[in-house]
């Protein structure tokens, strides 16, 4: 049986996005985004899972161990609610830094998508991509999921418009987000 699931993007969507985010102790969830997920989880079993470009490793600004204690810390903060993140897919690579090859599984690449789903038998067809960036947007139009821009701005917006891209949704915050999934996936399964 094929799993569905919610990709998001880590800083900035999840979390506060303080620039390179290493000390789990500076880690504070966004509103509504621990009771959204939980929401989501619990009502349609989907698979939480963060896609997250972390080009501080690259640059030397923050180590492998940081991200993975910055991931645990907001797992540890959304358990609170009862809720989790399944898993955690970043890209430690920037092609400043490192090779091409190295560097293909950083968004808006689907890499990390795609990943996720062969491993956890996930169909990208009922799936969703929630992100600040146009970034997120571009990762998830290439992996073949809904997308939603979380934006207060016309910023990343006009970035995908220039591109000749838009997103399924562009959300005020990550509740009007859960919200759109919620109507959504509840149309697309019956």
């Amino acid at each position: 049986m094929s799993n569905y699931a919610l990709f998001l993007d880590r800083d900035g969507t999840i979390n506060f996005d303080s620039g390179y985010l290493k000390d789990p102790n500076e880690v504070i969830l966004l509103p509504g985004v621990a009771d959204g997920i939980k929401y989501l989880k619990d009502k349609f079993n989907l698979k939480i899972i963060v896609i997250s470009n972390q080009a501080g490793i690259a640059y030397g600004l923050m180590t492998h161990e940081d991200v993975k204690n910055v991931n645990e810390k907001i797992n540890a903060l959304l358990q609170e609610y009862g809720t989790f993140i399944d898993a955690f897919y970043y890209c430690p690579y920037h092609p400043q830094y490192n090779t091409d090859e190295e560097s293909k599984c950083r968004k808006p690449s689907p890499y990390m998508i795609v990943k996720a789903a062969a491993e956890y038998n996930i169909d990208l067809g009922k799936s969703y991509m929630i992100g600040d960036k146009s970034i997120d947007v571009l990762c998830g139009m290439n992996a073949g999921v809904k997308t939603i821009l979380i934006s207060n701005d016309n910023t990343e917006i006009n970035v995908l418009h220039n591109q000749g891209k838009k997103p399924n949704f562009v959300a005020a915050n990550f509740k009007a987000a859960c919200d759109y999934i919620d109507n959504d996936f509840s149309e697309a399964v019956n």
